[in-house]
């Protein structure tokens, strides 16, 4: 059905699969024989309990998470999550950051009122376009964690291989690459993502941590619901979740265990970013900003010869339906945001439209 829908190129908060959306549409006024919307019932319900139950299981299914890491819904987005992490985690009071663009830098700022940071490794130098050698970094033995941001959602870089953390604990922020390819959950001690790009509705974060790191010899001063441990005890009840949201989640997990799981979605994601790729390799008006090697498959950073052209290109692009082209307000240019919602043609179809700008205008 034509829902006279753009295709929304969007960083965040970003498309979802229709399939899901005419279900929620569905559902909307009267869930199940519930007589009530999502939205209205009370979270400790039994019907709801069903619905983050299917929701946590159907998220294990699909990443294969082991019996030993916690699942928790967390309110806030990932920002909140720059704070709790090294409330929760730094035991010693030092940890190690990888600094490869501006979600790790923010991480950075954050976590450095908690306590010591080492940036061990940083690709500042050429404005985010790479990710530093990481295979031998210089990590103290007392670190409590070595923090990666696995695919910066700005600068669109990804890690194609994790570091070498020496024994010590990973911590990923997976954000903006969650559900869109394979992972060996453990490897990490933690994982943790904002729902609002490849999952669900904005306010949520989706947190998997090991059960052994989850503390309770805490800051007394830390507010309650930043506590993993509390949140860990109440299954993500502690106080009134996003409840909308974990209904949401829940759809898209089963949606991607119904098209052949994070292997079939990584294949389709792949498959789409090519198109967009060499394009830009064979444009002689378009480039792209990241080294090849570390090019994401979600967030796809290019430029013009100049910002005037960029400025132009985005406003034709709006103009011929196609949405949230314009680059982040802190590096410019145009950015395409293509996570799993986004059909290939999408992308095929903004390619075409790219070729004919070039061809009017070069």
């Amino acid at each position: 059905m034509n829902y006279g829908r753009t295709y929304n190129f969007s960083a965040g908060p970003a498309m979802m699969p229709e399939a899901v959306l005419e279900e929620i549409r569905d559902e909307m006024m009267n869930y199940r024989g519930s007589g009530m919307c999502v939205m209205e019932m009370s979270h400790r319900s039994k019907v709801f309990q069903q619905i983050v139950d299917e929701a946590e299981q159907d998220l294990r299914d699909l990443m294969h998470i082991p019996d030993n890491y916690k699942v928790l819904f967390l309110q806030g987005g990932a920002t909140l999550q720059f704070a709790a992490i090294p409330w929760n985690l730094m035991k010693n009071g030092k940890a190690v950051y990888i600094e490869t663009g501006a979600w790790s830098k923010k991480a950075i700022a954050e976590a450095k009122k908690y306590g010591e940071v080492i940036v061990a490794a940083s690709s500042k130098d050429r404005n985010f376009s790479y990710i530093p050698d990481c295979s031998d970094l210089d990590i103290p033995e007392d670190a409590d964690y070595v923090y990666i941001c696995e695919n910066e959602t700005i600068h669109g870089l990804t890690y194609q291989k994790l570091p070498n953390t020496k024994g010590h604990i990973l911590v990923s922020d997976q954000s903006s690459m969650f559900l869109s390819k394979p992972c060996n959950v453990a490897d990490y001690g933690l994982i943790y993502a904002g729902v609002q790009k490849n999952v669900g509705p904005a306010g949520m974060s989706v947190v998997i941590i090991r059960e052994d790191l989850i503390r309770e010899d805490l800051d007394e001063k830390m507010p309650i619901y930043m506590r993993y441990d509390i949140q860990a005890k109440n299954g993500s009840m502690y106080n009134t979740p996003n409840c909308w949201a974990i209904y949401c989640c829940g759809k898209v997990f089963k949606y991607l265990k119904s098209i052949g799981g994070l292997e079939e979605m990584a294949r389709r994601n792949e498959d789409k970013a090519k198109v967009l790729y060499d394009f830009l390799d064979s444009s002689k008006m378009f480039r792209g900003t990241v080294d090849k090697e570390f090019r994401s498959l979600m967030n796809v950073p290019f430029v013009t010869e100049s910002a005037e052209l960029d400025a132009e290109v985005v406003k034709a692009t709006k103009a011929a339906g196609y949405d949230n082209l314009k680059g982040h307000k802190s590096v410019g240019g145009l950015r395409a945001s293509i996570y799993n919602a986004m059909p290939k043609e999408g992308v095929v179809a903004l390619v075409e439209f790219l070729k004919q700008f070039e061809a009017e205008r070069g």
